[in-house]
């Protein structure tokens, strides 16, 4: 079988690679996690102009691509490069927009000019144990939101929110009275954020149902598997590496079969996983398109933690420390393995909807 993208995609991702290496290089990269927003927004409004936002949607929409495959391409080099940036939200508040006709405000946000980011997860309060999600009342443009989000990606910077309610979703302006942000940094060195509403204004977006809803959740775990991929792809090759040049008792620890056998088991879970997330965008507009994304994302998350846990394992106390890109890798691969669901979450859905079958 070809696995091959095609050459269109093929280039953008060389273009995608080669600016990214160039200006969101490790040292950057530091840098760039220490700031409040997690992101660099220079270099995020270049991509804008690369097209790689537009990337993610359709011609229809202002894009020029937005099939699963483009979506696959773009996270995949975003995974390569460690890169952070509100890439999820962007993609899944975009898709939504698009599904209601915004395509003026879809406009500002694939430009760059305007930061947007879907609001979807219940808030988790960890000391209750409770969750409140958001409520809506009226309809069309004169909609109110009620109650929270949580772990809302790059909430801080967001100029614009789409927040799910039920199976309906809103847009919202980010400064209106009634929102409050309560950002945070995340483990991996993005940032995040805890959405309040209390009676703010909000927009109804026009069509958008629970169809529309899953569309939308679908096409980001499209997004999450390819970027998984993509860092299980660094996180054995680091470690390769890494086996080739320590050495104990005189010999580079590569030479020993236990080391080889554990990399030749963690090679072939990763091609698993690739075929997985590959079957995700394969599948994603045709009838089975939930049972694979939910096997994508399960596989992708057993794996992961895999390579993330070996990797560590097989470089000692160094793989755990600040510096060595290693350790940033595996606790982007370990967040992936939670973002819209975690492993136990997709091995249910999938039993599930394999019965209903």
């Amino acid at each position: 079988m070809d696995f091959s993208i095609g050459d269109d995609r093929q280039m953008l991702a060389d273009t995608m690679s080669r600016f990214l290496a160039k200006e969101f290089g490790w040292e950057k990269r530091l840098k760039t996690i220490e700031t409040d927003d997690g992101f660099d927004r220079d270099v995020w409004n270049q991509m804008a102009e690369l097209g790689v936002l537009g990337a993610l949607f359709s011609e229809d929409a202002g894009g020029f691509g937005g099939s699963a495959f483009d979506i696959g391409t773009v996270f995949g080099e975003v995974g390569r490069a460690i890169a952070t940036g509100p890439f999820l939200g962007t993609l899944m508040a975009g898709r939504l927009l698009a599904a209601a006709g915004e395509h003026e405000v879809l406009e500002g946000v694939i430009s760059g000019e305007k930061l947007v980011t879907f609001a979807h997860e219940p808030a988790y309060d960890a000391e209750t144990g409770k969750t409140s999600d958001a409520t809506a009342s009226g309809s069309g443009d004169t909609s109110t939101l009620d109650g929270a989000k949580g772990v809302v990606e790059y909430l801080g910077a967001a100029d614009l929110i789409v927040v799910t309610a039920g199976d309906k979703a809103y847009f919202v302006d980010a400064s209106a009275g009634g929102v409050e942000k309560v950002d945070y940094k995340m483990v991996d060195g993005g940032s995040g954020g805890e959405l309040r509403l209390s009676g703010a204004s909000a927009k109804e977006l026009s069509g958008v149902d629970g169809a529309a809803i899953a569309e939308t959740v679908a096409a980001g775990i499209v997004g999450l598997t390819w970027e998984s991929v993509a860092i299980m792809d660094q996180l054995k090759d680091q470690t390769l590496e890494y086996m080739r040049t320590r050495k104990q008792f005189g010999v580079p620890i590569g030479k020993f079969q236990a080391l080889q056998h554990r990399m030749a088991t963690l090679a072939l879970e990763i091609e698993q996983a690739r075929s997985a997330a590959i079957n995700t965008a394969a599948y994603f507009d045709k009838p089975e398109r939930d049972q694979y994304c939910a096997a994508g994302k399960y596989t992708c998350a057993r794996v992961g933690s895999l390579a993330a846990e070996e990797a560590i394992q097989i470089h000692g106390g160094i793989g755990m420390t600040w510096e060595l890109p290693l350790s940033h890798y595996a606790k982007r691969m370990v967040m992936l393995g939670h973002i819209l669901g975690d492993e136990d979450e997709h091995l249910q859905r999938y039993i599930e909807l394999m019965r209903a079958a």
